[in-house]
């Protein structure tokens, strides 16, 4: 960009803005860095420049935190807008930063950069990449094209068995390492799935649904487990993530499940009372229900009370993880990256930095038809 305003008049009297950082300090930062470009073979030049911003020649350098996207409204002849790790920005502002800095392309034919490593599925930038009809022209840099450049392939070889390596270098939206689960315990549960996915399903087993119903905000989540009685071993059997699903449809997709497994049972967020009686008329059982009384032994669609269970409900997962129960086959891939991904506060899941967290509810729903000692 600095190069650009010296090098022609084609910025002249034009501004530049850059999103970087969350607070004004780190904004600043980068402010400096720019500025710095120029103290070691001009010495004597005496830029103008103040907090977080810059005029070099006629152009204007405004550099704003990502908590004050809002800021950026308003201005004229924009000519570029850089917003640099934009995968990380909190999921509020990822909402308003499109709809902030796209009116610039219209109003002063403003060129828009977002640039990031991948973070988490269904981010901003994924969704951007994955829109055919986006008018954004979208660049991949995987790490094979800087071998030999900016990477040394001897120490790419020593980063391969990295959790994080198919993020940081081969641009999958998989999210942070969370902090519920080792990777050697998910690695655990992949073992144990690909050795047991074999097995078929048996009509005297016990089998558990759970399911999230969505909201406006959120996808609904179905996960199916069936009890291994040789094995003793848990293995997920089912996984789908439904976005704006219909609600008919959806309770005859767990019917069918119904007609075809004997020995199953239906665990499902109490919360979304409309679905549970949709269920509940699809399964011919009473619509006079109470969560606390709620169980196996007087209906197959039994509602959980998330609001209050939800901390028991992670400390159950927690152990059956922990203790080698849960098997999953690779091919859940999804569930097998929220949990990796799952991350919690005193046992309360924060699902900002948990992918696919609808899946990691529907499983702990799932689980809970089972006592594990």
């Amino acid at each position: 960009m600095v190069w650009k305003i010296l090098s022609s008049n084609e910025l002249e009297h034009k501004s530049i803005f850059i999103l970087a950082g969350t607070r004004e300090e780190f904004a600043n930062h980068i402010k400096q860095k720019m500025a710095a470009l120029f103290e070691r073979n001009f010495p004597l030049l005496n830029l103008y420049t103040k907090y977080t911003e810059m005029i070099l020649k006629n152009t204007w350098i405004k550099v704003f935190p990502t908590n004050s996207i809002k800021a950026a409204r308003g201005y004229m002849d924009v000519a570029y807008i850089w917003c640099d790790e934009s995968s990380f920005y909190p999921e509020s502002v990822q909402d308003e930063v499109i709809h902030v800095l796209e009116p610039y392309q219209t109003k002063s034919n403003c060129k828009i950069i977002l640039s990031s490593t991948p973070f988490r599925p269904n981010d901003m930038m994924q969704k951007i990449e994955l829109d055919k009809e986006s008018k954004y022209f979208k660049l991949k840099l995987p790490y094979q094209l800087g071998l030999d450049r900016i990477y040394n392939r001897k120490e790419i070889e020593e980063r391969k068995n990295d959790v994080e390596f198919k993020r940081e270098f081969e641009l999958q939206y998989s999210g942070r390492i969370g902090n519920v689960f080792t990777p050697q315990q998910v690695d655990n549960c992949i073992k144990l799935g690909n050795e047991l996915q074999d097995i078929p399903i048996s009509q005297y087993t016990l089998k558990c649904c759970g399911l999230d119903p969505g909201f406006s905000s959120s996808k609904t989540a179905i996960v199916l487990t069936e009890h291994l009685k040789d094995e003793d071993k848990i293995i997920l059997r089912y996984s789908e993530e439904i976005d704006k699903g219909d609600p008919n449809a959806i309770a005859d997709k767990l019917f069918d499940f119904h007609r075809k497994y004997s020995n199953l049972y239906f665990l499902i967020d109490g919360s979304n009372r409309a679905m549970v009686n949709l269920l509940k008329i699809k399964f011919g059982e009473s619509l006079n229900w109470d969560p606390k009384t709620a169980g196996p032994d007087n209906m197959k669609v039994i509602p959980v009370n998330f609001s209050t269970d939800h901390k028991a409900m992670l400390s159950h997962l927690h152990v059956v993880v922990s203790k080698g129960y849960l098997a999953i086959p690779e091919e859940h891939d999804k569930v097998i990256t929220s949990l990796r991904t799952a991350y919690a506060k005193e046992l309360t899941l924060d699902k900002e930095q948990t992918s696919y967290d609808d899946l990691l509810d529907a499983l702990r729903l799932s689980l809970q038809g089972y006592n594990i000692k």
